[in-house]
């Protein structure tokens, strides 16, 4: 297959809250009162933690029977270590995003262990979304309109 090129556009709406569009569809963030924003919709690293969730929940559909396994259920619960000092420059030792993020996966299937534990591996080996968290160039550019 040849490469493909997701684009998104995100936009300030006010206040702490921005508007992701991408294909038509749209998402909110915000961030909790707590860090100046009105808590009206996740902060970006929830919903950073929320991609990794729904990319491993993608994999685990398309590729389970692949793997043998009936997937009867599948969630993942995720955890990120986040320091706000780094973010707000309060120490620049500190690293402005996730220190470090833990998940795990339920998966629901009657399927053999051995079959189940192959589809496990192979979500952590194909997730896009994990695979890009392992650090890609992240390149910007500026244009200041008037």
């Amino acid at each position: 297959m040849a490469k493909v090129t997701f684009k998104a556009r995100t936009e300030w709406k006010g206040g702490m809250v921005a508007e992701g569009t991408a294909r038509g569809f749209k998402v909110t963030v915000d961030e909790p009162k707590d860090l100046g924003g009105t808590d009206t919709a996740m902060n970006p690293v929830e919903m950073l933690l929320c991609s990794l969730g729904g990319c491993m929940a993608i994999v685990a559909s398309a590729f389970a029977p692949m793997c043998g396994v009936e997937l009867k259920g599948f969630s993942v619960d995720l955890e990120g270590d986040l320091d706000p000092d780094g973010f707000l420059g309060r120490n620049p030792n500190v690293r402005k995003g996730f220190s470090e993020i833990r998940y795990k996966m339920h998966i629901v299937s009657d399927s053999p262990e051995e079959n189940v534990k192959k589809l496990y591996e192979l979500i952590q080996e194909r997730c896009p979304v994990k695979d890009t968290l392992k650090g890609v160039p992240v390149n910007g550019d500026m244009v200041i309109e008037k």
